[in-house]
């Protein structure tokens, strides 16, 4: 029953909308006019807590195609709307105001789609949902009422109709040969967080923003010198998932794979710059912590990762690492080393391990660079800095040379 509410009211959207269409003298289909940007109007978005469950109320500018459903693990309620400006929603004012959801996420999540993520305190089932458009603009109200952990689970998860291309399987792709310095290092540079997930924030210092422009000034450092091919996992303010940014890597035939971010502790005092790399046991709690929030900042984008268990293939990759794993220590030996020589900010535990989910590509020597804390005054100042910016950079840069010598070596020696 729970399942066929689940795909009832993403039909239901459809036939309204294309109903709204019908009725504004336009063809069914012809759904130009509804992608401009539609902005909160009223009282934008408001959440009110029944005894039954719970009502969402948005007010849109104009009609825009949507969609709803729920994901589980943690229970979550998905809201897609095409570019929709989220401009002057107040998360901490509609979280204060309900007792049934813990917390909220919004903000781009494709090109020309947002999302809105609420994390739900207990399951509760969607039982309707709507759009009503009047001369004023829409109105999109969604009533939840109670229902068990069961038949939660078993009417969460995306719809075909709900999902994006590249949503429905992890891409397969062939493994690129060891690199042996007669051809260019393929370079994916993978700015952290964006769009919904917009990762630490200190003093209007924003993770997202600073590492996009912190990969943009890598990667013309590293355009500038010879020898090097640079990818970028995203170019602009846009979430892209986890596995998505491995898939990306493997699809530009990646030599090395660097996740850059900034985070901030909650607890605790750090300082100076770290790399990760890929363990099933964390070097310390405060990594175990620290993957932790990544890949949960993953889910409460919406992200579906039920289907990422497969236990044979994470087997298969184990083997694969075998090879791989050495020459990502070493790589992120020489990075700590580069970015100590250029900048003398390194952490006083410079290198660590954690169970990223973004460094599990078996077949690519991937990192995680740590730049410094947004939680430290010291370290804000940094990487703020162009000048200290210039600098890491650089520091990146000739790590990066150093150990592609060592590496193409090596693999010149295993070959004979």
């Amino acid at each position: 029953m729970h399942r066929l509410i689940r795909y009832f009211t993403i039909w239901t959207v459809a036939v309204l909308l294309s109903a709204l269409v019908s009725a504004q003298g336009q063809a069914v289909g012809q759904t130009q006019e509804l992608s401009a940007l539609a902005r909160l109007v009223g009282e934008g978005v408001t959440l009110d807590d029944t005894r039954r469950g719970m009502t969402l109320d948005l007010g849109l500018s104009q009609p825009v195609p949507w969609r709803v459903f729920t994901l589980d693990a943690p229970p979550r309620l998905v809201l897609d709307f095409s570019e929709l400006d989220w401009t002057g929603l107040d998360p901490a004012g509609l979280l204060a105001g309900s007792d049934r959801v813990e917390s909220l996420n919004h903000g781009l999540y494709r090109p020309g789609w947002t999302r809105l993520v609420l994390e739900l305190a207990e399951p509760l089932a969607v039982e309707q949902a709507g759009m009503r458009a009047d001369a004023t603009g829409a109105h999109v109200k969604i009533v939840l009422g109670k229902t068990d952990a069961e038949a939660f689970a078993l009417a969460a998860g995306a719809p075909a109709s709900a999902l994006f291309a590249g949503e429905l399987g992890a891409e397969t792709f062939e493994a690129k040969a060891r690199q042996t310095g007669d051809q260019p290092l393929v370079v994916v540079l993978d700015p952290g967080h964006g769009g919904i997930d917009p990762g630490a924030e200190r003093d209007e210092v924003i993770e997202a923003e600073l590492m996009l422009q912190f990969a943009r000034e890598l990667k013309e450092t590293l355009l500038r010198t010879e020898g090097f091919e640079v990818v970028l996992t995203r170019d602009d303010d846009r979430f892209v998932p986890l596995e998505t940014r491995v898939s990306i890597a493997r699809q530009a035939g990646a030599d090395v794979f660097l996740s850059l971010h900034a985070d901030a502790l909650a607890q605790g005092r750090a300082t100076g710059a770290s790399v990760y790399t890929l363990s099933a046991e964390a070097s310390d709690l405060a990594s175990q912590k620290l993957a932790e929030r990544h890949d949960r900042a993953d889910l409460l984008a919406g992200v579906d990762l039920s289907q990422h268990d497969d236990a044979v293939a994470l087997v298969l990759m184990d083997m694969a690492r075998v090879e791989t794993a050495p020459r990502s220590a070493r790589l992120a030996d020489a990075l700590v080393e580069g970015i100590h020589s250029a900048t003398g900010s390194t952490h006083k535990t410079p290198r660590l391990e954690a169970g990223f989910s973004v460094l599990k590509a078996p077949d690519i020597p991937s990192v995680l660079i740590e730049l410094g804390f947004l939680s430290s005054e010291q370290d804000r100042k940094n990487l703020v800095s162009q000048t200290w910016r210039t600098r890491a950079a650089e520091g990146i840069r000739d790590a990066l040379l150093y150990w592609a010598i060592e590496d193409a070596a090596e693999a010149v020696r295993l070959r004979q």
